[in-house]
């Protein structure tokens, strides 16, 4: 499909844009199914939150009204919305009376191996750390380098994903994708308030895991931790959930727990 700017078909963006100047701006990417953008109100809260935190104006209706027209356009398929700040003139300092600016642009579905959610995968482990910023933790904004300098450490086809950890060496997060971790029936994830991406499928199966009773914690999560696990996942929003089955020296089964919320994971992909 074409992208869309500002919610018209375009082929070009401004050179003044800040998105592309400094990274001003955040993402989501949302999978699409059947014309329809899942976990959608997740997605919206997480932009509204990034809206609020960086002073990003934003139409959020219109902005939900362009994604479900888009999506019902696409069909299938993994949709990328961007919110930049707009124009602005040479230097860091932001307007705040600038517009945002909106782009779309859907892609093809994803084309992960099956097997990766049926025997699971095995991590990287990166050696590329995260840096803490606690007034961007948990925002997906557009400043990636971080992630692109992690998925360059590996281009073999043994590792499906790459395991992130911050300065002080505690486990965050995948390098697409946000980690679970069960111990004694307790479904464990790290706390992102320094650094990381607060995944919308996260909360949803914190959501989910919350409405079985199962019982959740936030925390801080230590690579020494890693080795008591009983099951380990990771997980987002296009993909569900995978099994992670090894992780350097450590491995770990297919555990039941990360069954069950694997299904309910595909239960709202595809529904």
């Amino acid at each position: 499909m074409d992208c869309w700017v500002d919610g018209q078909p375009a082929d070009a963006l401004s050179l003044k844009d800040r998105g592309l100047a400094y990274g001003d701006g955040l993402f989501e990417t949302i999978a699409v199914r059947r014309g329809q953008p899942v976990l959608l109100d997740r997605h919206l809260a997480r932009l509204a939150d990034g809206c609020a935190r960086l002073a990003i104006a934003a139409d959020l209706e219109r902005v939900r009204q362009e994604l479900l027209s888009y999506a019902a356009a696409m069909g299938e398929g993994v949709l990328k919305f961007i919110l930049t700040r707009g124009d602005g003139l040479r230097g860091y300092a932001p307007d705040p009376a600038a517009p945002g600016r909106r782009i779309l642009q859907g892609n093809p579905p994803a084309a992960y191996p099956v097997v990766h959610g049926e025997q699971g995968v095995r991590l990287f482990p990166c050696v590329t750390r995260l840096s803490n910023q606690p007034l961007l933790a948990g925002l997906k904004h557009l400043n990636r380098l971080e992630q692109v300098l992690a998925r360059a450490e590996w281009r073999d086809s043994e590792h499906a994903e790459g395991l992130m950890l911050d300065q002080a060496g505690r486990v965050i997060e995948g390098v697409f994708s946000n980690l679970f971790l069960v111990r004694d029936g307790v479904l464990i994830t790290p706390d992102l308030k320094r650094c990381g991406v607060a995944g919308v499928m996260r909360a949803e199966i914190l959501f989910q895991a919350e409405s079985l009773a199962i019982p959740t914690q936030i925390t801080d999560i230590s690579l020494e931790q890693l080795q008591w696990a009983d099951e380990v996942f990771v997980c987002n929003s296009v993909y569900g959930v995978w099994p992670v089955r090894a992780y350097a020296a450590l491995s770990w089964p297919v555990g039941p727990l990360t069954r069950k919320l694997q299904t309910i994971s595909r239960a709202l992909l595809d529904a």
